[in-house]
């Protein structure tokens, strides 16, 4: 499971005016629209050409729960495309993203600072510049161990340093045992 990648998905796919295909049938039909035809989605989807003919001619209608979940996932990577980017856009340049997490949270700090991890709950805002390093990240496939290194470097800055204001001399945001994590745009 990509906790980050999820996450920076699920923000994106709140921003969609329309619902994407629940069902098998349209969902095939938006790919087969898609790709330019029933071969091309039958490879994706790694089932003959002759199956995906009959999803889109209601043959068939209950795929199994592996098919269901693949057909879901490259719906949803496709579906309104201009609508992903300008989400992606407006949070990189003046919105940026918000984070929700629980997670184990600590710093490293010269001696004689308390660099005690502990669970925290935070709901931060963080600048529109590290929105877009997180999705210029994701887009490039990176793991969600570097995701969530540059999701550290942002609670460094946003939230233990301040913005400068406090706390100068921190080194390194620790950010593990993640509970919960959810980004809204």
């Amino acid at each position: 499971m990509t906790m980050f990648g999820d996450g920076l998905d699920a923000a994106v796919h709140k921003t969609f005016t329309r619902p994407a295909p629940k069902n098998a049938g349209p969902q095939m039909r938006y790919l087969v629209k898609q790709l330019g035809g029933t071969k091309a989605v039958a490879h994706m989807l790694r089932i003959s050409q002759r199956t995906v003919e009959r999803y889109v001619k209601d043959q068939i209608r209950k795929p199994r729960p592996a098919l269901a979940a693949r057909l879901e996932r490259e719906v949803k990577a496709r579906w309104q495309p201009q609508i992903r980017a300008k989400a992606r856009q407006r949070a990189a340049t003046t919105g940026g993203i918000v984070i929700d997490t629980r997670a184990r949270l600590g710093y490293t700090a010269p001696i004689g600072s308390s660099d005690q991890d502990r669970i925290r709950h935070l709901t931060i805002a963080l600048p529109p510049r590290y929105a877009a390093r997180l999705f210029d990240a994701h887009e490039a496939g990176a793991t969600d161990a570097r995701l969530q290194e540059i999701a550290a470097e942002a609670l460094k800055e946003v939230y233990f340093q301040d913005g400068g204001r406090r706390a100068g001399s921190l080194e390194e945001v620790r950010f593990t045992d993640i509970e919960y994590l959810e980004f809204d745009l």
